[in-house]
C-alpha cells in the first residue's frame, strides 16, 4: 500500500457536510486547502453517499487529500467500491484514501472481523481480475479498527488503521499492534471552550449516542472505564479523555499527545456546531496552532 505521509500530521474530520448544499461543501473544502490543511475526513452516516462525495470534494480542490472515514462496507458491494475507488485513484492520483468500516445494512450472524476480511478479499481479487484499467497510483486503503484482531487485519491487508473516539493510551496500544510501519490515523473530538461545565455539557451531548449502544459500551470498557463511568453521560475522566477542550494551546497540546503516543496523523473533529452550521472559525484557529 502507498505511504500516507502526504496527509500531514493533522487533518480535519467533519459531519458538517451532511447538512449543507453542495456549493457550500465545495467552498469549504477550497478554503481548508487554502488555509494549509492537507487532509479532510468525513463519515458515511446514511445521508450522502461516501464515494460520490469524495469525488465531488476532489473535483473542487487541487491538493487536498480526501479520506473516507469511513465508507460503510455493507452500503455497497465490493465490486462497486472497487470500481469507484479505482476511478478516483486514477483521476486524482495520490489524493483519495478509501477508509472502510463495518457499517451499512447489518447481516445477522456475520461478525465484524469476518465481514471485513471477506470484503477485503473481494477487493483484492477484483484488483487482479477487473477489466478496469489499473491506476498508475494505486488505491490507498485503511481500515477502521479498535481491537487487536481488527488492527492486525488493517496492518496486514491495508496501509493501516483509522481509529475513532479513543484515548491516547489506546493510540499507544494500537501502535504496538500495528508495528512501526503501518499507518495510524486517529480521530479526536475537540471543543475550544474554557468553562468546564459548558465544555463537558457539550461533550456529553456529543458522546451520548456512543455511551448508549452496546458495541461502544464494550469498546469503552476495554481501556478500563467502569460501568459507573460510562453511565449517566460519562464521568468527567471519560469525557475529558474522549473530548479535548480548553483554550487553543491546551487543545493543541492534547492533540499532540496522540502523535507522541504513536499516531501518524490526527483527524480533528470540532464538535458543538449546529446542523447546517460550520466549524470554519474554529478550523482557522486550529490551523494557526497545528499546521506548519
Amino acid at each position: 500500500m502507498t505511504n500516507l505521509g502526504t496527509l500531514g500530521t493533522f487533518g480535519i474530520y467533519t459531519f458538517d457536510f451532511e447538512h449543507q448544499p453542495a456549493a457550500r461543501i465545495g467552498d469549504t473544502a477550497q478554503e481548508l486547502e487554502q488555509l494549509g490543511w492537507r487532509a479532510l475526513w468525513f463519515p458515511e452516516v446514511g445521508g450522502r453517499e461516501a464515494l460520490t462525495q469524495a469525488g465531488y470534494l476532489l473535483s473542487r480542490t487541487e491538493r487536498l487529500h480526501v479520506v473516507n472515514g469511513i465508507a460503510q462496507i455493507w452500503s455497497r458491494t465490493a465490486a462497486a467500491t472497487h470500481a469507484a475507488s479505482t476511478l478516483l485513484a486514477d483521476a486524482h492520483p495520490g489524493r483519495h484514501v478509501l477508509g472502510l468500516g463495518f457499517g451499512g445494512e447489518r447481516r445477522p450472524g456475520v461478525k465484524p472481523l469476518a465481514a471485513m476480511a471477506g470484503y477485503v478479499d473481494e477487493l483484492d481479487a477484483l484488483a487482479k481480475e477487473s477489466s478496469v484499467p489499473a491506476p498508475r497510483t494505486p488505491v490507498r486503503r485503511v481500515l477502521a479498527a479498535y481491537g487487536p484482531k481488527m488492527l492486525a487485519l488493517a496492518r496486514d491487508r491495508s496501509a493501516g488503521a483509522h481509529t475513532y473516539h479513543v484515548n491516547t493510551a489506546h493510540t499507544a496500544q494500537a501502535r504496538e499492534v500495528l508495528g512501526p510501519d503501518a499507518f495510524l490515523g486517529v480521530e479526536h473530538p475537540v471543543l475550544l471552550e474554557r468553562d468546564p461545565d459548558t465544555a463537558r455539557a457539550t461533550a456529553r451531548e456529543h458522546l451520548r449516542p456512543y455511551l448508549e449502544t452496546p458495541y461502544n459500551i464494550a469498546k469503552f470498557r476495554r481501556p478500563g472505564y467502569s460501568d459507573e463511568e460510562i453511565a449517566h453521560g460519562g464521568s468527567d475522566r471519560l469525557v475529558d479523555d474522549l473530548v479535548f477542550w480548553g483554550d487553543l494551546d491546551t487543545v493543541a497540546d492534547k492533540l499532540h499527545a496522540h502523535v507522541r503516543a504513536g499516531a501518524d496523523h490526527v483527524a480533528v473533529q470540532v464538535i458543538g456546531t449546529a446542523p447546517g452550521g460550520t466549524a470554519m472559525p474554529h478550523w482557522r484557529r486550529l490551523g494557526e496552532a497545528l499546521l506548519p
